[in-house]
Formats: C-alpha cells, sequence, structure tokens
C-alpha cells in the first residue's frame, strides 16, 4: 500500500468510527450529523488524491488490508 491509499483507508475508519458515534442514540443523531462533514470531506479529500475515488472494489481491498475486523467476518 502506497501513503496516499493508507492515508485514504484511514480516513474511512475515521469516518466510519464518526457515523457509528452519530447514530449511537438516535434521538440525538440530527444534533450530531452535521459533525461528520469534516470526517465526510476528509475521506473524499483521501480518496481523490490516491486516485480512488470511483473504484471502491480496490479501495475496500485496501481498507480489509488494514482493519480485517471491518469486514463483518468476526459478526
Amino acid at each position: 500500500m502506497h501513503e496516499a491509499e493508507i492515508a485514504a483507508a484511514q480516513a474511512y475508519v475515521r469516518l466510519l468510527a464518526a457515523t457509528r458515534a452519530a447514530l449511537a442514540d438516535p434521538a440525538d443523531a440530527p444534533l450530531y450529523m452535521p459533525l461528520l462533514a469534516s470526517p465526510i470531506r476528509e475521506a473524499d479529500d483521501a480518496l481523490r488524491s490516491a486516485g480512488l475515488a470511483g473504484n471502491e472494489d480496490e479501495f475496500f481491498d485496501l481498507v480489509r488490508k488494514l482493519r480485517p475486523t471491518l469486514s463483518g467476518s468476526d459478526r
């Protein structure tokens, strides 16, 4: 993995964590949803920088290599 690819995968993992936190309590979700704008922007920018925008298969392969537990196989 190249540095830009690692950065894109890490940005996605941070976005996923922020989304989970924002949606943890559905009653408070509307309050926290605007806080996702920054991690979304970071992930989008990182994907473009790594040349992975629009190439989800390759991107998710990288994410699985970085964080195998995100594949869902442990559930």
